[in-house]
């Protein structure tokens, strides 16, 4: 009888994870699959069942090291030769769990986990993340967020076996369907080995409480309550992709600057319950963690109140909800600092002794300074002399450097400049171009004409010298051609 449910097992699972494989796009061809291993049971089960089903050239697994229990170096070294022995490829990433205040310190493990599995999959060119996640997970995250009071994005869940995961790889949960008890006669059936994590059995953690003390008296009374949540989180799934269809309505009318920032009235516009949803939709979009309801409820509110004044007092995740000159945006940092000045340095610097170059590329800022010749009547010609005088520097702004936009026009902060030119705050990081200590060219506001002599003088000494004249732009890398 226990061999029956062992080959009943090994058959789920393996059909799990045979769907899971066809299911990829059919472009990926022989694309490497990653795995998330733990070195739990779940995740041992998933890529025990994975080499079988794809090979082992095929697939990847990535470990990452929290560091939260004593026991996590040998984890690692367990998953690692777990993985070896059975031929499969292995990374592994340590992280530092920052808990920012007001999150637990399973929310901010988790956050630091996934940010680590995207960056592995980005290195190692996998575009398929798998997780082990089964029916007792999904059961429990959808309690726990029904507990919490959670919108439909947290009923969903785990409902999609496919879900996005912004810039980083498509996750994928093969395991999603099966029990727990599937995966344990799986392994015992495949007589695999794996790591217990001590805090699972620590009910003062809120999954561990549901998991030991609810799920078993559900499960007495309600044998069918896993399927229900699961059709729960379904419908959720489904109403949250109609949300998201309407947001994206919404924001092709009220995003500005390719969904950097928010038309301030156009916003306004629309009636709380849309304008919230938006909300949620565009701080997803920009990779920000969900807010509370109160949160964007209150941030809404002082929206409608200020107006398009810049006494917003909103802080979310290590950044300040601002609003300037009719556009909403989200900047580093805390709402009772100054804007702009110290939260967009990124203290970046770059040199080069110019020879003539016509292209200096620049990835700490992503973008390239293009030099190209042309005549004395240009507007924005710069010597080549004094290219050539001293050699140039890329530096990042540190608050307080001056220019003069004209011959005769006064010396000016740059904040001051930007402001004038309407430039939005997440547009000003940009390096300034130095000849020796004179800054020399900024982005979005051109040359500074303090740094040489008046043009006459300029053109006489350049054609003594035998020089010509540059002109100076700086192209960003989607403007690259």
């Amino acid at each position: 009888m226990t061999h029956s449910a062992d080959s009943s097992a090994d058959r789920l699972v393996i059909e799990a994870v045979g769907a899971a494989l066809s299911a990829l796009p059919a472009q990926s061809g022989e694309a490497r699959v990653a795995v998330a291993f733990s070195g739990g049971i779940d995740s041992s089960v998933l890529l025990d069942a994975s080499v079988r089903v794809a090979g082992a050239s095929r697939c990847l697994a990535l470990h990452v090291h929290h560091g939260l229990s004593p026991q996590a170096d040998q984890w690692l070294a367990h998953c690692e030769a777990f993985a070896r022995a059975r031929g499969v490829a292995f990374a592994a990433e340590r992280v530092e769990v920052v808990r920012d205040p007001g999150v637990s310190v399973e929310a901010a493990a988790r956050e630091a986990r996934y940010r680590a599995l995207d960056a592995m999959c980005a290195q190692h060119g996998a575009a398929t993340l798998w997780l082990a996640q089964h029916a007792d997970d999904q059961a429990e995250t959808v309690l726990l967020q029904l507990l919490r009071g959670a919108g439909v994005a947290g009923l969903a869940a785990m409902a999609f076996e496919h879900l996005p995961a912004g810039a980083g790889a498509t996750r994928v949960r093969p395991l999603l369907h099966l029990l727990r008890a599937q995966l344990e006669q799986y392994a015992a059936a495949r007589s695999l080995t794996w790591v217990e994590d001590e805090s699972n059995a620590d009910t003062r953690y809120a999954r561990n409480a549901l998991r030991h003390d609810v799920l078993p008296a559900l499960a007495v009374h309600f044998p069918g309550f896993r399927d229900a949540l699961a059709r729960s989180a379904g419908h959720a799934a489904s109403a949250q992709r109609l949300l998201d269809e309407l947001a994206r309505l919404d924001m092709a009318a009220v995003s500005c600057d390719e969904g950097r920032a928010l038309a301030h009235d156009a916003l306004l516009a629309l009636d709380d319950e849309r304008a919230l949803n938006l909300l949620r939709f565009w701080m997803r979009s920009l990779g920000l963690p969900a807010a509370s309801t109160a949160r964007l409820s209150d941030a809404l509110r002082q929206l409608r109140e200020v107006g398009a004044a810049h006494s917003l007092r909103v802080d979310h995740a290590g950044q300040a909800l601002r609003s300037y000159r009719g556009q909403i945006y989200w900047e580093a940092g805390d709402s009772a600092e100054p804007a702009d000045e110290t939260a967009l340095v990124t203290r970046a610097t770059a040199q080069l002794a110019w020879q003539g170059e016509s292209i200096w590329r620049l990835p700490q800022w992503r973008g390239t300074f293009v030099f190209a010749e042309t005549s004395a009547d240009d507007p924005a010609a710069v010597p080549a002399a004094l290219l050539k005088a001293a050699p140039l520097a890329a530096r990042s702004r540190s608050g307080g450097e001056r220019m003069r936009t004209s011959a005769q026009g006064a010396s000016r902060t740059l904040k001051n400049l930007f402001q004038e030119q309407g430039v939005p705050a997440w547009k000003r990081d940009v390096p300034l171009l130095f000849a020796g200590d004179t800054l020399l060219f900024v982005p979005l506001l051109g040359v500074n004409r303090a740094a040489w002599p008046g043009k006459a003088e300029a053109g006489a000494g350049a054609a003594k010298a035998g020089e010509g004249y540059v002109r100076i732009d700086w192209r960003e890398d989607l403007l690259l051609a």
